[in-house]
């Protein structure tokens, strides 16, 4: 039995701003995402973190989503930044631990990202507040 052994190895290796091997694909999976947005009203997240890209890769991507008009930052159990794209329906939303870290980075293609949405039982609290607030203080003496 004869074996076959390459005489070279080949490496992909990005030496320059060129779209990389794993950046293209991930932006046609954003156009898709954002096609069952509009068609089936169906959300998509993509876990950054999750995915196996190269060193520049990430900020590639970034650059190319770009930033758009629409931004919030959250302060709910660690920091959250949170942007619409130049892609309207495409956002990012980075979580941060206590040393400013990045801990999560998510692309969500939705028409809000569920972070921003409040929950049920905040607002049936704030519904409850206000009613007290209401029932309590006089506000034209204000």
């Amino acid at each position: 039995m004869t074996q076959t052994i390459p005489s070279r190895m080949q490496f992909n290796i990005q030496t320059d701003d060129t779209l990389t091997w794993n950046v293209e694909p991930l932006m046609h999976e954003i156009r898709h995402a954002l096609k069952n947005l509009l068609e089936q009203q169906q959300s998509s997240v993509i876990d950054l973190r999750s995915l196996p890209l190269a060193p520049g890769e990430e900020q590639k991507i970034l650059e190319l989503l770009g930033r758009g008009e629409v931004s919030a930052n959250l302060d709910a159990l660690g920091d959250s930044e949170v942007y619409e794209t130049t892609y309207p329906g495409v956002w990012l939303v980075t979580h941060f631990n206590d040393n400013d870290d990045i801990v999560g980075r998510f692309i969500e293609v939705t028409t809000i990202p569920e972070i921003l949405m409040s929950q049920q039982p905040d607002i049936t609290d704030a519904h409850e507040r206000l009613v007290n607030l209401l029932e309590t203080e006089s506000l034209s003496e204000q």
